[in-house]
């Protein structure tokens, strides 16, 4: 790697003119393709974080940027007070392909699980007349930074410094059906779960877990909600994670890779609660533009037409198959699990110095919590490039325990 300096595009943190609220690599990414990217100084790396779940379909996909263009030369914005047809289209095909009957456009992933907990209370509040506003989550969660997604989060961390939090929100273990069960009451609205823990380190919900949940909500009259910010869009080998489940969610949110790079969100939900989202009750600015729509669709379009979601089912089990096959019976790692192209890597000690080696390699993967290697290569990925990824990582493995024990 070469000297990096404020021309490349990295510069001091008492230098830089922006709030430090990200412990940025010392990297100033300048071009992508596929699944490579190069930065400043020329350097090339294999991509195994994808823009943290964004990229899925690599970078600069074909399809997308020629529609994108396309819809540049047209119009970019009018607001939502408009019929915008494309955003129209958007939603059709979202709702086609999936369980969901209705679509909210918004901008991050953040703002559809906001726009999903404000769904919950109102279709308990306005359409069934309780007075229901609590909703459930799961320790080591990852929700979002608003107020009330930073504290739906089942993560302390992200809370600190931000007294007081808004009320209505509950964590509990993960798979601790016990500990759920004594949390619901007369003012619990709904539960809110990923299917697979990203953030938190990579944790795949039980089946037996998740039916009992599902189970619970019948049972009590609740909403739930599935948050797909990171598993949607094909991620885990299907268009959304909860379909590996055989379940249907009253309400999903997607964000990521539903705009393959173009900040874009939303929340999907069933008929009967387009009654609680009436005129006036929720709104964005920028959500659905004609840009953000053309980019939705030809997302969409590129996943169904090349039957992208079975691509990453078949390249996850092939890289989950060389990742047992290299460090399963490892003593530095304790697991390796995942669902699709969505994989972590336990390991007995952090991992953070093993990523500043990666990309000194060439390769980029980032950590899921302290301890755990994530690896997110974008859905068109090659038996090549996964090979190279593995043999990067083992080598690191094997290098790091080799110095540990000298």
């Amino acid at each position: 790697m070469g000297k990096e300096t404020a021309a490349d595009g990295v510069k001091a943190a008492n230098e830089s003119s922006l709030f430090q609220t990200y412990a940025r690599y010392p990297i100033a990414l300048v071009k992508g393709e596929g699944s490579w990217l190069w930065d400043a100084q020329g350097n090339k790396y294999l991509d195994f974080m994808a823009g943290l779940a964004v990229t899925n379909l690599g970078h600069a996909p074909v399809k997308v940027k020629e529609k994108l263009k396309a819809q540049l030369d047209e119009l970019w914005h009018v607001s939502n007070l408009f019929h915008i047809p494309g955003q129209e289209e958007a939603a059709e095909l979202l709702t086609a392909n999936t369980c969901a009957d209705a679509v909210f456009f918004c901008n991050s992933g953040a703002e559809a699980n906001e726009a999903a907990i404000k769904l919950a209370r109102r279709y308990h509040q306005k359409v069934k007349g309780t007075g229901r506003y609590e909703v459930i989550t799961f320790t080591q969660s990852f929700h979002g930074r608003t107020l009330a997604t930073l504290t739906a989060t089942g993560q302390d961390k992200v809370k600190e410094g931000f007294l007081p939090l808004p009320a209505g929100f509950k964590s509990v273990p993960l798979h601790d059906l016990p500990a759920l069960e004594s949390a619901i009451n007369d003012n619990t609205a709904a539960i809110m779960i990923e299917m697979v823990q990203a953030e938190g380190g990579v944790h795949p919900v039980e089946p037996e877990f998740l039916q009992a949940v599902t189970g619970l909500c019948k049972k009590h009259g609740l909403l739930l909600i599935v948050d797909e910010v990171q598993t949607g869009m094909g991620r885990t080998g299907k268009l959304f994670a909860h379909e590996h489940y055989g379940i249907e969610p009253d309400i999903f949110t997607v964000a990521k890779g539903l705009g393959s790079g173009f900040p874009v969100g939303a929340m999907l939900g069933k008929a009967y609660l387009r009654e609680a989202f009436t005129a006036g009750s929720h709104a964005t600015t920028f959500g659905g533009t004609p840009i953000a729509s053309a980019v939705i669709q030809a997302t969409i379009e590129t996943m169904l037409e090349d039957n992208v979601p079975q691509r990453a089912a078949e390249a996850g089990e092939y890289l989950m198959t060389k990742l047992n096959e290299s460090l399963g019976s490892h003593p530095f790692v304790k697991a390796i699990r995942g669902k699709g192209l969505l994989i972590g890597i336990e390991c007995v000690e952090p991992v953070g110095e093993l990523v500043l080696k990666g990309q000194s390699r060439g390769l980029l993967f980032v950590t899921a919590g302290p301890n755990v290697i994530r690896l997110l290569p974008n859905l068109y990925v090659t038996t090549q490039e996964i090979d190279q990824a593995v043999s990067i990582v083992t080598e690191l493995i094997h290098e790091h325990t080799a110095v540990s024990q000298a």
